[in-house]
């Protein structure tokens, strides 16, 4: 390349639309005075970002990674690496894959679930570096005779799992993966993925459920049966109640919505990812119904703060309107509210509530896959 014989390293960062290219962007403006300033020998890289969708239709690695050489190959690109996004994990012998590198070509994919949920950038921006590195490095290039080799990455992996070198088939385009597996590997990608789905973005999206569940909760904050209940409720009791009031919306916005991914006589691969998926739905949904369980509860303690009386509630229970009496009755009341956002959730639309639970791209990913199984 003409830009490299300048001393010029052009990166380009491919990137899907929506998170991956804001992550992409925000990395671009820092990451060549760090190539720089790591490479030494008066390198400079330029580096920049394109948002194309180039993982639609697939979540297969090599069909991927396929895709990256070739929209690297009629362009003045000397290193490519394409962020994958964070919502769906990418498979690769049935260990979660990390980051595939091709130092012929010099491409790169890099799934960003497998970093986890807790300082995505950071992260994402160390695994380009690495990437990045390792390809653009005299032995890797085969500059100046020095002959093709496999640079190692300085591991990738955090405190929740290890990143280590994965398997790779003769006739992949591929000659590095880092994967990482078993139950840490699970779970720090089952992180990243209910992370990318931002959960509690479902509060402000359920705005029907949350209607119902609002006028439930002020009916029964001055129901004096209601009352009577909740004064004679103990803790565990009341536990139960709210957990069972959580399962039942969590459960009836999944079925209602068609959130369940199904896979039929699938692979064990595709087991496997069938698993991961609604895992990270059922947290996603879980959190956001949280959250919203928890504002229920703060929205009835005030209300009953403002409206009930003390002299009324003493003769109807028995017993003095204390802080005690008042934190019991907005907590039973929230459960009460939370069945009845159940309720208001059917009134959702099936669009809306996927709208609630995933990011633009989840959605036409999701919308695909049943597509695909209906024909």
């Amino acid at each position: 390349m003409a830009a490299a014989a300048q001393g010029i390293t052009n990166v380009v960062l491919l990137a899907d639309p929506d998170a991956p290219t804001e992550i992409a962007q925000r990395m671009a403006r820092m990451l060549p005075d760090r190539f720089a300033g790591k490479s030494g020998h008066g390198r400079r890289f330029d580096v920049r970002v394109v948002s194309e969708p180039f993982t639609a239709g697939t979540e297969d690695p090599r069909t991927l990674m396929s895709r990256v050489i070739d929209r690297r190959s009629p362009e003045n690109w000397d290193i490519l690496v394409g962020p994958h996004r964070p919502s769906v994990a990418l498979h690769s012998h049935r260990r979660k894959l990390v980051v595939d590198l091709n130092h012929e070509h010099g491409v790169a994919l890099l799934s960003l679930p497998s970093l986890g949920g807790w300082r995505l950038q950071k992260k994402a921006r160390r695994a380009v570096e690495e990437a990045v590195l390792s390809l653009a490095s005299p032995r890797a290039r085969g500059v100046q005779g020095a002959p093709r080799s496999q640079p190692p990455l300085e591991p990738l992996g955090g405190l929740l799992a290890t990143v280590r070198p994965g398997p790779v088939d003769e006739e992949e385009p591929v000659d590095l993966r880092y994967v990482t597996s078993g139950p840490r590997g699970f779970l720090r990608v089952l992180v990243g993925m209910v992370r990318a789905n931002r959960p509690w973005r479902l509060v402000p999206g359920l705005s029907k459920a949350l209607a119902a569940a609002l006028a439930t909760g002020a009916i029964a904050t001055v129901n004096s049966t209601v009352w009577s209940l909740a004064a004679s409720l103990s803790t565990p009791r009341l536990v139960i109640a709210m957990a069972g009031s959580v399962g039942l919306m969590i459960g009836w916005l999944i079925v209602d919505a068609n959130l369940w991914h199904r896979t039929g006589r699938g692979s064990p691969e595709e087991r496997q990812r069938a698993r991961l998926y609604n895992t990270s739905t059922v947290l996603t949904v879980g959190i956001g119904v949280l959250v919203c369980y928890v504002g229920l509860l703060f929205i009835n303690l005030l209300w009953a703060l403002f409206i009930l009386n003390d002299q009324v509630f003493a003769s109807m229970t028995r017993n003095p309107l204390h802080a005690t009496e008042y934190w019991t009755l907005s907590w039973f009341v929230a459960s009460v509210a939370t069945v009845g956002g159940a309720l208001g959730s059917g009134l959702e639309s099936d669009e809306a509530i996927r709208a609630a639970a995933y990011p633009k791209r989840e959605q036409e990913r999701r919308r695909a896959l049943q597509d695909d199984h209906g024909d």
